[in-house]
């Protein structure tokens, strides 16, 4: 069987500052199963890059093996893109970023290929605050190999399969905290009014930003007994609050219903409006959201949500104080500086 996607679209759809409609921000038709979770984060991806008015060849999407690092092929057509081994993406990404910081990062993950074979690849990344927005498509199967545990499936759930998981779960977030990322959340394939603004915010943050969605796998998962199907998350999703993210550039009018009680402002001066139903939450404080995570698990909940933001971090470039031209630009000047820098650096070393 064969998909074609119409070529036809209203001369009127909506631009924008660019001239771009979502067109120019779409991938190829998706061969995932029907009512695939993945597919709502990768129309939520075009959303946030259509409304940032991002240029298509300005982003690099980079992922690794498994159904949500398929994902990519199915936005932004117009961008770079590489598909790496299992659980090896962060070190793709990594190379590229170092080699040209121009070019805006997302890489896309899954629980298998993060929080199993490429545990330590993940742990790396992370606390080298590496410039890039992490996604991970979180369905707590293996739904390549017909829906075997993954590493952050819950004790007792259970999928498909009828097995419940012994095991103790992997929490992402939670460990991103630890491992110091600079801007951890949460949400839902389910909620793009939510997920959208974060994935903007998480675009923007000069950083490691790192979302873990949780995704549920229709074909393998999404039981009645198990923790990651449409129908736990649903009945179980407890929010920080509602999220709204609006750009520098954009003229602030709105407004805001009461309620309001936190603003964060990014390292480029973008804003995220957030309004929380727990005032204990506090969004600069590491602490403050593993304490959030844990109690509402305790409570059998899941908190979705921005959760940590460290607006004034420095990324590994500044960290390391890499040369701000991508490494194809650079001329023989700049590579071959002659005998007397190399003498200096060895005579520190002395």
């Amino acid at each position: 069987m064969t998909y074609h996607r119409p070529e036809f679209r209203h001369p009127d759809l909506p631009t924008n500052k660019l001239g771009y409609t979502r067109k120019q921000y779409e991938g190829a038709i998706s061969t995932l199963c029907a009512g695939c979770g993945h597919d709502s984060i990768s129309a939520a991806v075009i959303q946030a890059c259509f409304d940032l008015s991002i240029e298509p060849h300005k982003v690099a999407k980079i992922s690794g093996i498994g159904c949500s690092s398929k994902t990519p092929t199915y936005f932004l057509g117009n961008s770079h893109g590489f598909n790496s081994v299992h659980g090896r993406m962060p070190s793709v990404a990594t190379g590229a970023n170092l080699a040209n910081r121009d070019l805006i990062y997302i890489g896309v993950s899954g629980d298998g290929d993060s929080a199993s074979i490429g545990m330590g690849q993940f742990a790396h990344v992370v606390r080298r605050n590496l410039n890039m927005l992490y996604l991970v498509e979180n369905n707590g199967c293996y739904g390549l190999t017909k829906g075997q545990d993954s590493a952050t499936s819950d004790i007792g759930s259970a999928g498909k399969k009828g097995q419940p998981n012994l095991f103790e779960p992997i929490d992402l977030c939670t460990l991103a905290l630890e491992l110091g990322a600079t801007f951890v959340a949460r949400s839902f394939s389910g909620n793009k009014e939510q997920l959208i603004p974060l994935i903007k915010a998480a675009i923007s943050h000069s950083g490691f930003a790192f979302i873990d969605v949780i995704s549920p796998c229709v074909t393998f998962n999404n039981t009645s007994t198990s923790t990651k199907s449409y129908e736990f998350v649903r009945e179980h999703i407890e929010a920080t609050g509602k999220t709204d993210f609006i750009p520098v550039q954009q003229e602030i009018t709105a407004d805001y219903e009461e309620g309001f009680t936190e603003e964060v402002t990014l390292h480029d001066g973008s804003v995220i409006h957030l309004y929380k139903n727990d005032e204990s939450l506090d969004l600069h404080n590491r602490l403050s959201a593993l304490q959030a995570i844990h109690k509402c698990k305790e409570k059998g909940e899941i908190l979705t949500g921005l959760l940590y933001l460290d607006p004034d971090c420095e990324d590994l470039h500044e960290m390391i104080a890499t040369v701000e031209t991508p490494l194809r630009d650079l001329d023989e000047t700049a590579l071959c500086p002659g005998s007397n820098p190399l003498d200096a650096i060895n005579e520190s070393l002395r």
